[in-house]
């Protein structure tokens, strides 16, 4: 199966004590266990052909946090990035938090593990979210990304 070279996403922010924190997805997956800064993403997935963009990303959202994205709120929209791959990435924001008792819920996928082993391993999708403050989450998100965060500023001052 062709793999898509589209994805959108949500982007869950907040504030405390005046200051902005939002929501990030870690990729699971044993190439992903022991990385931490750099490859942190907005919760996103593939489209398919011909689907619309804030519909996806709105299911991505649910698969790979277990929240459903509300729908009577306002969705900012973030514009679009190239990250390194190629791929081209939607992104849109919008004010939530999590439940106290919030326990992470993703989808999965199912890969050979170890490699030429012949054994397959099932994996969350996502196997950790956490709202960062903008300066820790500049750090942790992937670099393209990261202007994100610009826009959704420019949005909220505006």
């Amino acid at each position: 199966m062709k793999r898509s070279r589209i994805s959108a996403g949500l982007l869950m922010f907040r504030k405390r004590a005046g200051k902005l924190e939002v929501l990030l997805a870690h990729p699971g997956g044993p190439y992903f266990k022991n990385k931490d800064d750099g490859v942190w993403s907005v919760p996103k997935g593939e489209l398919e052909d011909g689907e619309d963009l804030l519909t996806r990303a709105k299911i991505e959202f649910e698969e790979e946090t277990g929240i459903s994205a509300p729908s009577a709120v306002e969705m900012i929209e973030l514009g679009s990035i190239r990250q390194k791959g190629g791929k081209t990435v939607h992104a849109w924001a919008f004010e939530g938090d999590l439940k106290e008792d919030f326990a992470l819920v993703s989808n999965t996928f199912e890969m050979e593990w170890p490699p030429r082993s012949g054994k397959m391993e099932r994996f969350a999708e996502v196997d950790r979210a956490a709202f960062f403050s903008l300066g820790a989450a500049r750090t942790k998100i992937k670099a393209t990304q990261e202007v994100f965060f610009d826009r959704l500023l420019q949005a909220l001052n505006s």
